[in-house]
């Protein structure tokens, strides 16, 4: 009874699930899981002792589908998915990828994929789940499923693991994909020590919350019962750390031995002899003693204690197992005798002849340790060590750490390239590359990079390259700790992807997450793409915005983008790809949307909705960006010019979404509209509120709530922009219009506008033509006042017509509200001209075509796309 696996007398020639305790020895190529805060989950079971996670605090991986109680994270199989395993020696089509099978926790009504009958059960840890393809099986189904994974419906938009490269650092993938941890312990820079069995932060709980309980248990247990205390080692005795075993008094030594062997999961050791000693007697001494529980020592009325512990022999066998050694290599593994005078240079020798490699160099080869326990850790061994003393040493501190411990053969020449790009934000904006160079200098030292760039001067951050990896490393942790101007600097190791590794046919899809939109609705589904996706093409926009994913698929010849936000975050992305298209093999990839803003304006026109409420499954989301088709968005180009006679201390936009001109001249790129007047003043008092009280404004009730309060404001206020018509004249495509009595003037270039509303009405027969966002023209609508806005946005009214033109241009005789795509401020009086942008954008526009059912087969998948709608 190790990972209370429950299985029927008939049914047990059909278990495939291995038990906790040797499935860490059946893993080839261990990837560390990256754990969420502990929180509760509901209607999920623990992978390590198979029991429920209600109403206890349990972890999650934010990557794989595994779950754990906190008291169990000590024995997790590290073997989330390895989400980069580009091999250069490997052409594509030599590359296969496996199915990663996840047992258990599967979504609700999932069917086999080989019988069709259900295989999820809320009932006990059940099924298999592949962690790529997502197809689910019986585990006694799962030896009929082809060996070979094709990603499954995801396929066309997959980045495959194949196709990505992380050169070798001791930097945790959390780091990486951007994962915001606060287990500050799995960045430390320093391997951790063999003897760090477990966090200090665990001995409270077990002694303040496991004893107790365990002490009123055993009142009503029968008196020949004994509870005794188990130490693995030196280490957890240091650390007042141990396991409860509840052995019998007239247990003899095996059946003791056992008992505390389970307690740590272990497997019955082939190699050596495990023995328990007295832990509080003078000499300890191993237990001989027919019945050894009665004779154990017991120390100021405490209970019991024993160590776990191996003998010391002089010989033995490790494993020692290929490290992306290439396609030549004949053996998964190898066991290799060696004594206490085998050195490292004996071991790679043997090694190399045992995976075929004969004609190889030893010198171009190194061992590296690699420690399994809570995580995965590495250590490149030096020639002279001994790894059968490393192993005894081990013991000594940690019995289950010694059987966590493997040796792994490494090219000592990292086969990925020296090459490590890191990124670096939250620097002042603008500056030269002289004065960006000064300031990394202090930080860094001696720590000199390559090369920097590329640098986006307009956001205060850059790319700078090592090719010395330890270097790398060094300078990601002391940049990580360092802050200019009272900001801590943003620092992300960015992974390589190789473009020629995707398959013909295949789109990547780099995924944005603005996780502050929506309210938790971002979070969600962060954590829900990196799971359905390659985590590597998943990026949060909190971690340095659009750039760091643009760079990293800078080189894929074809990719799809999907931006979760509002209508501002997709013009941020449209806005960067505008700054890095010219240095990318893909200029214009197509966006979709899924909406998480406020008025989602753009995301209602290309069919999206009105907002994302986490009703939808994320999976589905992924089909519709597959589905959609391809639509262009025209852009444009909005000029600010301030009247010379106006002073420079004018309020003007402080925004990153525009740029200024040694003129004075303000250029801005629109997307969805443009406002001035009431509408303008409207939005320019809400941005003013959520500005001063940002935490209040995170849902969109609320938001849309303040909108009306302030609306009913106006009404009874000071009417900034009566005689709106009087204050402005307007030119389109170089002919004067002129205007009626009017409070607001808006120039859309979608229909629609205020969360939904179509400003320009329906069709009807006049001197207009039927609008669109890609026909190269502009509508201008006018505003009578607060009230006509207001009925505008209900649909009880259209907007006054005015005029479609591909130029236009607006005289500012005084100071005005304005707005550029929900942006406002109060623009001086001068001249504004809006013209068509050089720019493009290409959208995706969801298909209205019903998806058909792709239910999964073992003869292919259903899940071809449909043909675009004409």
């Amino acid at each position: 009874m190790i990972c209370n696996f429950v299985v029927h007398d008939k049914c047990l020639k059909t278990v495939v699930s291995p038990c906790s305790s040797i499935a860490p020895t059946l893993v080839k190529v261990p990837v560390a899981h990256c754990w969420s805060e502990p929180i509760h989950f509901r209607r999920r079971y623990c992978n390590v002792c198979r029991k429920k996670l209600d109403d206890t605090w349990a972890l999650k991986c934010e990557v794989c589908e595994y779950y754990v109680h906190v008291d169990c994270e000590d024995f997790v199989v590290p073997n989330c998915t390895d989400n980069a395993t580009f091999v250069p020696e490997k052409t594509l089509p030599q590359v296969i990828q496996l199915h990663h099978w996840r047992e258990g926790n599967l979504p609700t009504n999932s069917k086999c994929l080989v019988d069709k009958k259900t295989c999820w059960t809320g009932e006990c840890l059940a099924g298999l789940r592949c962690e790529w393809c997502g197809y689910t099986v019986h585990a006694s189904c799962v030896n009929r499923v082809p060996t070979t994974c094709t990603f499954g419906l995801l396929q066309p938009i997959m980045l495959p693991p194949t196709a990505v490269s992380i050169p070798r650092t001791e930097v945790p993938m959390e780091a990486i994909i951007g994962v915001q941890n606060r287990r500050k312990e799995t960045l430390s820079r320093e391997s951790r020590s063999i003897s760090e069995e477990f966090p200090s932060t665990d001995t409270k709980l077990r002694e303040v919350v496991e004893e107790p309980a365990t002490r009123e248990r055993s009142r009503d247990r029968d008196e020949r019962d004994e509870v005794v205390k188990v130490f693995d080692g030196n280490s957890s005795l240091r650390r007042r750390m141990f396991r409860l075993v509840t052995v019998s008094r007239s247990a003899t030594v095996s059946e003791f031995l056992m008992a505390a062997m389970r307690a740590f999961h272990l497997p019955p050791l082939e190699d050596a002899k495990t023995y328990l000693t007295d832990a509080y007697s003078v000499e300890e001494t191993e237990l001989t003693d027919p019945l050894p529980v009665a004779k154990l020592t017991r120390r100021d009325g405490k209970r019991p204690a024993v160590f776990l512990r191996e003998q010391g022999n002089d010989e033995g066998c490790i494993r020692v197992y290929p490290s992306r050694l290439g396609a030549s290599v004949t053996h998964e593994q190898a066991c290799l005798p060696v004594t206490s005078q085998t050195t490292v240079s004996n071991v790679i020798t043997m090694a190399l002849s045992k995976f075929g490699l004969n004609e190889a160099q030893a010198d171009d080869y190194h061992l590296v340790e690699v420690m399994l326990d809570k995580g995965v850790s590495e250590r490149v061994m030096e020639c002279v060590e001994r790894p059968w003393e490393l192993l005894k040493a081990v013991a000594r501190d940690s019995v289950r750490q010694m059987e966590m411990t493997r040796f792994y053969l490494q090219l000592s020449k990292d086969p990925h390239g020296p090459s490590i790009a890191l990124f670096v934000g939250n620097l002042p904006p603008n500056l030269s590359q002289r004065q960006y160079e000064k300031i990394l200098l202090e930080f860094l030292g001696g720590l000199k990079y390559s090369c920097i760039g590329p640098i986006y001067y307009e956001y205060g951050s850059m790319v700078i390259t090592y090719e010395d990896s330890d270097l790398a490393v060094r300078a990601f942790y002391t940049l990580r700790e360092s802050t200019h101007d009272d900001k801590n600097l943003l620092v992300m190791l960015l992974p390589n992807v190789q473009h020629n590794m995707i398959p013909e046919g295949v789109q990547p899809l780099l995924v944005f997450v603005n996780v502050k939109s929506g309210g938790c609705q971002g979070l969600e589904l962060i954590h829900s793409f990196r799971k359905l996706l390659n985590p590597y093409q998943v990026f949060d926009l909190d971690n340095g915005g659009p750039l760091p994913g643009l760079y990293v698929f800078r080189q894929v010849k074809k990719y799809k983008i999907l931006v979760c936000g509002g209508d501002g975050t997709i013009g941020w992305v449209l806005q960067c790809l505008d700054n890095v298209g010219q240095d990318s093999e893909c200029q214009h990839p197509a966006c979709a949307i899924v909406p998480l803003g406020t008025g989602n304006d753009l995301a209602r026109v290309l069919r999206w909705g009105p907002g994302y409420n986490g009703g939808e499954d994320p999976i589905n989301l992924l089909k519709d960006v597959i589905d959609a088709e391809d639509i262009r968005l025209d852009r444009w180009t909005v000029v600010f010019h301030i009247d010379e006679k106006v002073e420079d201390k004018q309020n003007q936009p402080n925004s990153t979404a525009g740029s200024t001109s040694e003129d004075n001249t303000q250029i801005f790129v629109m997307n969805n509209y443009f406002g001035i007047g009431i509408e303008a003043e409207l939005c320019l008092d809400f941005h003013n509120a959520r500005e001063e009280n940002p935490n209040k404004f995170n849902s969109r009730l609320h938001n849309k709530g303040v909108y009306v309060k302030m609306g009913l404001r106006k009404m009874v206020s000071r009417k900034l922009c009566k005689d709106l018509h009087k204050e402005i004249r307007l030119e389109v495509d170089g002919k004067h219009v002129e205007l009626p009595p009017l409070e607001g003037v808006i120039i859309l270039n979608i229909l629609s506008w205020g969360s939904g509303a179509n400003p320009w009405g329906p069709e009807k027969d006049d001197q207009f033509n039927k609008p669109n966002h890609w026909d190269g023209h502009l509508e201008v609508v006018g505003v009578t006042g607060i009230v006509h806005l207001g009925q505008i946005q209900s649909g009880l009214r259209s907007a006054i017509r005015i005029a479609q033109g591909g130029h236009i241009r607006i005289k500012l005789n005084s100071e005005l509200p304005v707005q550029v795509d929900g942006e406002p401020w109060n623009q001086a009086p001068g001249e504004v001209v809006v013209l068509k942008s050089a720019l493009k954008a290409t959208m995706l526009k969801k298909s209205k075509i019903k998806r058909r059912n792709t239910e999964p087969s073992l003869h292919g998948s259903n899940g071809d796309k449909e043909p675009s709608e004409s």
